[in-house]
């Protein structure tokens, strides 16, 4: 389910990009001004066209958006990512099995000790 949201979220991402790009400039910027030809939808109409659409496809973005992270805090249920972190466990020799560190084959401290 979370990848078929995941999905739609990214073809309404790709989709709003657009239609934001198609949208006619108003003193700047790369939406493309256009004749005045004779289209289906020109002047005002084409705006509010692209306007609406904009705003549907906005919104329904951000209901993407919102049901993605609510899958997420559902799988999470109540770990961190400190928890999801692996604790090292010492087996008594100096190795701790997993730490950040390379193991150490000596007994010197990984710290210069403070005079």
């Amino acid at each position: 389910m979370q990848n078929v949201i995941l999905i739609v979220h990214l073809l309404l991402a790709l989709s709003l990009i657009g239609i934001v790009l198609l949208q006619r400039s108003e003193g700047g910027g790369l939406g493309m001004g256009g004749g005045g030809g004779g289209g289906v939808m020109s002047g005002r109409s084409a705006a509010t066209a692209l306007g609406k659409a904009t705003w549907i496809l906005a919104i329904a973005f951000i209901c993407t958006s919102l049901a993605l992270t609510i899958i997420e805090a559902r799988n999470s249920a109540g770990s961190s990512v400190l928890d999801q972190l692996s604790v090292p466990s010492s087996d008594g020799d100096g190795d701790t099995g997993g730490g950040l560190l390379p193991p150490t084959t000596s007994d010197e401290p990984l710290l210069p000790v403070a005079e």
